[in-house]
Order: C-alpha cells, then structure tokens, then sequence
C-alpha cells in the first residue's frame, strides 16, 4: 500500500533541475521509513527563474529542510537567512535546514567527497597535489574543503577562465595559499604530470550526456587517482577511460552517500544509517 504524508509529516525537499536521475528521494525515504520517523523526502523541479517563488513558497510549508543541487547552489543562498561559517566561506550550499521560520545553509558536499575519496582510494588528501575540473558550486564546495584539508596544490581549470580566477584568488585569500588556474592544454599536461589526484566536479558525462568527456584523455596518466561527482552512469565515460589507462578510479556514488547522510543529520538530530543509504542507492544503480 502506498503511504502518502500526513498533516503532521516533516517535508524535506530536494530542489534542482533536472531531478530525473536523482536517487536521493529513496534513500532518505528508506531511512526515514526503518527509524519509523514521520518524514517525507520529495523532489522538486525549478528553474532558475521560480528559484525565489517557489523556494519561498515551499519555506512556509512543514518543511524540515531543502537539499540543493545543479543549478542553485550558489543563487539560493541570497534568499536564506543564516550561513554556516563553512558554507559562508566555500559560497555555495547544498542543505538547508527550517527552524523557527528560519532558513539556515549550510554545505556537506566537500567532507562527502573527501571521506569517498579517502575510502575508496586508500588516501589522504594531505599534502597531495589535486587537479580539479569545474568551478561552479560543486567545485567550490571540494577545493574549498581540500584547502582546509591541507591538500598541497590545487590546480583549477574551467572553460571560464575568470570564474577559475575568482575561486583560486578565494581559496589564497581566506583559507591558504595553494590554488593555481591552469588554462592551455600544454599547462594542462604539465600540472596533471605532477598531481596525485584528478576531479571532475563538473556536470559533464551525466546522464543523458553520456558520451562527453571532460577532459582530453590524452591528458590521462596511469598513476594519478581519477574522481568523478557524477554518479549517473555510474561508470562515466571519464571512469572507463581511465581505468583503461590504468588509473585508480573514484565514483560519484560515495560523495552523494556521504554528503546525504551528512545533511539527514542536520535535518533531524538523528545519526543516520550510512550502511542502509548505500544499499539502496546501489540497488537503484544497478537496475538502471
């Protein structure tokens, strides 16, 4: 029988577009349903033009809290009414809690990655040099995260120079010097030959765009640990191509994993069940 949200159900929205691809309205509604909590995760579409509307509209509902994902990670935060320090410094978020008619953001992207990261690869990111595709909000979060983490380097490229520019000089500002903008394929080569990890933190090779690369693969070397935030496909064309190179290679999965369970904590007080999120996000994948 399907179970519909009462009067009395804590909402818990994910806003985005697109939502099509997303698993994370079932796990977290199978974490929900196991604790026995009266909550409710739902997806909603909205474009950029209705962020404000339809964010604003929703806020006054039984609403527990918002996940935020591609394209406003970064616009949103002008309708909020508080910043956590961290996601104040990083310029994006990703999770907003509803409390007392307040909206509070915060962001669990960059620690989602990194215990992925971590895990999956048998690293740290200490004193690792890091080259990272992408400089929206996503991008942001990871550089942002791996600066406090005191990677070495971070070496940023995006097809808009300026916007690699302003998070490089934002991370040498506020956090530590370590950011570098790579711009021509020749530098490109050159730092991607010192580095340890690569990161795509682009939305490129998601579903349905499978067949885009981020990155010419020429530029792919066996020793360096390839990351990829996208999860679906979960092996993307950036994934398959190096680890036919030979790469150790670092799905999407683990970050959304991760940073869910991060923002479940937020939205209720209660400790997740990261075990149970895995399953059913694998399970998901697999069947797709």
């Amino acid at each position: 029988m399907i179970q519909y949200p009462r009067v009395t159900t804590k909402l818990v929205i994910l806003l985005g577009n697109p939502l099509g691809h997303s698993v994370s309205p079932p796990m977290h509604n199978r974490v929900f349903e196991k604790l026995r909590m009266d909550y409710c995760y739902m997806p909603v579409e909205v474009t950029s033009k209705n962020l404000k509307k339809v964010f604003s509209g929703l806020s006054e509902m039984n609403v527990a809290g918002f996940n935020v994902t591609i394209p406003h990670k970064i616009n949103i935060i002008q309708y909020l009414d508080e910043l956590d320090s961290l996601a104040a410094t990083i310029g994006a978020v990703n999770t907003i809690c509803v409390k007392d008619g307040k909206t509070k953001g915060y962001n669990t992207d960059g620690e989602g990655f990194i215990l992925s990261l971590e895990e999956t690869a048998q690293t740290k990111v200490k004193g690792k040099r890091v080259f990272l595709l992408g400089s929206g909000g996503a991008a942001r979060a990871i550089a942002m995260t791996l600066a406090f983490h005191h990677a070495e380097k971070i070496y940023i490229h995006n097809r808009t120079t300026a916007k690699a520019e302003k998070l490089a000089d934002e991370i040498n500002r506020n956090i530590r010097v370590c950011a570098v903008v790579v711009e021509s394929m020749e530098n490109q080569r050159k730092a991607i030959q010192t580095c340890d990890i690569l990161t795509n933190s682009t939305s490129l090779g998601m579903h349905p765009d499978e067949d885009v690369l981020p990155i010419d693969e020429s530029l792919l070397t066996p020793d360096v640990i390839v990351a990829d935030i996208v999860y679906n496909p979960l092996m993307t064309k950036l994934l398959k191509t190096a680890k036919d190179k030979g790469c150790t290679i670092v799905p999407g999965l683990g970050m959304l994993i991760y940073q869910g369970a991060a923002a479940f904590k937020l939205f209720t007080g209660v400790e997740p069940l990261v075990e149970e999120m895995s399953e059913v996000v694998h399970s998901l994948m697999a069947s797709k």
